[in-house]
Parts: structure tokens; sequence; C-alpha cells
């Protein structure tokens, strides 16, 4: 599997609930998550979609430890069932 699958995937589980998974791009900053999750209620979580067994890279665990100290969730996920348990996790917040 791939990571583009891992990331349609997110995508059409996220559409699902009723949101959307933005691809991310923020130019000039690298290391950035993939996606931007947004959930009904006005919840935003980045995720960081991954071929599987595929870790991020340094860059992207610095990124990521800067989005989290500023209040964010960050979610790295490697396969479908990761997402499927992402999913589940979503469904508990917009209850």
């Amino acid at each position: 599997m791939r990571e583009k699958e891992v990331e349609v995937h997110l995508r059409d589980r996220v559409k699902a609930l009723g949101g959307k998974a933005y691809k991310f791009v923020s130019p000039g900053n690298s290391g950035v998550p993939d996606r931007l999750v947004c959930l009904p209620g006005g919840i935003k979580i980045f995720v960081e979609a991954k071929a599987p067994g595929k870790k991020p890279t340094a860059l992207q665990k610095a990124e990521q430890a800067k989005l989290v100290k500023l209040g964010n969730s960050v979610f790295n996920l490697d396969s479908k069932a990761e997402v499927d348990k992402f999913i589940e996790y979503c469904e508990l917040l917009i209850r």
C-alpha cells in the first residue's frame, strides 16, 4: 500500500463524518503535516499520512512538536486501520 491510498481513505472517511480533509501545503515551511482535518463543531486536527511502516522525518517531528506546543492535535497515520481508529476518535469528538 502507498501513502496516497492512506490519504484517500482518510479523505473519504472524514467526508463521511461531514468533515473535510484538506491537503495542507505551507510554502516556505517544510515538514508540515499533509492534511488539515476540519470536523463539524469547529474541530481541527493535523494529520501526517505515511506508507505502512514509514515514520515521520526529524523535520516533520520538529514541526509537529511546534504545532502541539501551540495547542493543536497532530496524528501520524500509516495504514487504513490507523485511519479507522482515528475516525473512531473523531466520532467521539463530534458527538
